[in-house]
């Protein structure tokens, strides 16, 4: 397949532009209220554990009237800590007026040695976005985790592939370090991209887009869809619909000439796509997906260790975990709804998490002893449920005993 005509914006949207948040891939959303027992099966090998670094932030680049990229030096002591694949994404922590803020953000650069770039969109009511925008400087210093996530390609440096991606808003930030990856990784790689926003001036990357469709004219194809902005292309303009993806999928890219797709957005629209595919047969294995939100406000961010209270003669659950090579052990009230990460919070505050809304996965554990009810699941894949793991963001203890290993 030959590349699609140059459907990047003009030159006036880019200048005026110039003048002025999973994870993880290809997971099926598990039921509400999955009980889960211990899996009776293998354990993976262990993998690196997310922790925390104070990195000193380099340059903050404004990219949109509510978008900035923010790039930390990493120093060589760090570099191993921070080695990344790209489509990884990184936890921030900071406190603000006493509370303990933590927020993941996609890596928005192919890996380059000494430096880590994330991109901040200012969300609705978003606390930590916000403050961001406001007030980070280069030369500040702030919490930064090391690199997690599975949002990445299966092949990229095995053979030559055409990677076709479908993002929305913010979305773009873990896709644009895929798309830089791709091209430099081999001269026989294409990618397409289908880019949704507002407004050319929403648009985050766009003068980044545009400089990679120069470099690269006919490999890269780009395909913006603004929804609040009429383009000289009726098929590029307004919602990106059910409509409008068959037709997209029918003229300007063709799922049976595409080997990996890639999907971050809303969760509408990356469930949307989802089924699109596989209606049209394309194979699961196929097709990478994260989410920034569940769309669901409020059910992220929510736990912190809040405290606990036990009444005297009251019913508990005791949890017991393992977490860099230490067993501690703490009570949590039956019934009340606790969740094991909220209980292991309460007696160690490295416990790993990013999100808490059971979407990148950061909380992941294994269940070895007990039963817990895991509330949602947008992270975790069939075969780590096969494994025994489980979101401790949205476990709930259902037996009187648990155990939870967080090393494996």
């Amino acid at each position: 397949m030959g590349d699609g005509p140059d459907t990047s914006l003009d030159s006036a949207a880019k200048a005026a532009i110039s003048r002025g948040d999973i994870s993880p891939a290809n997971t099926a959303k598990s039921p509400v209220n999955t009980a889960i027992s211990p899996a009776n099966t293998a354990i993976a090998p262990a993998r690196r554990r997310a922790q925390f670094h104070n990195l000193q932030i380099a340059e903050v680049r404004p990219l949109t009237d509510n978008s900035i990229e923010v790039t930390f030096h990493v120093p060589d002591s760090l570099a191993h800590a921070y080695d990344y694949e790209p489509g990884q994404y990184v936890a921030i922590r900071t406190t603000l007026e006493g509370e303990d803020l933590r927020r993941s953000y996609s890596i928005c650069q192919a890996p380059r040695p000494g430096v880590l770039k994330v991109a901040i969109k200012r969300g609705q009511g978003g606390t930590f976005s916000t403050w961001a925008l406001a007030n980070l400087k280069p030369g500040m210093d702030l919490e930064v985790m090391s690199p997690e996530g599975k949002f990445t390609s299966q092949f990229l440096l095995e053979r030559r592939a055409h990677y076709v991606a479908i993002a929305a808003g913010s979305g773009i930030t873990p896709v644009i370090a895929l798309i830089q990856s791709a091209l430099e990784a081999d001269d026989g790689n294409r990618f397409s991209l289908i880019y949704s926003n507002s407004t050319a001036m929403d648009t985050m990357f766009v003068d980044d887009l545009a400089d990679l469709k120069d470099r690269y004219p006919a490999r890269l194809a780009l395909y913006h869809v603004l929804t609040r902005e009429r383009r000289s292309s009726e098929l590029l303009t307004g919602r990106l619909d059910a409509d409008k993806l068959e037709r997209i999928l029918g003229s300007l890219v063709r799922p049976s000439d595409v080997d990996e797709w890639f999907l971050c957005g809303p969760f509408e629209l990356v469930q949307l796509c989802r089924d699109t595919l596989a209606a049209k047969g394309v194979p699961a294995e196929e097709v990478r997906y994260e989410l920034f939100t569940t769309g669901e406000p409020g059910k992220s961010q929510s736990q912190h260790g809040r405290p606990v209270e036990i009444a005297e003669g009251q019913k508990v659950c005791e949890i017991t975990f393992r977490l860099d090579g230490t067993t501690s052990t703490v009570s949590s009230p039956s019934g009340s709804g606790e969740t094991v990460l909220n209980a292991a919070l309460r007696v160690r505050g490295d416990v790993p998490f990013a999100c808490a809304g059971g979407v990148c996965g950061t909380c992941r554990a294994v269940l070895t002893d007990g039963a817990v009810r895991m509330a949602e699941n947008f992270a975790l894949e069939p075969d780590e449920l096969e494994r025994g793991y489980v979101l401790t963001c949205q476990s709930v203890p259902t037996s009187e005993k648990i155990a939870v290993d967080y090393d494996t």
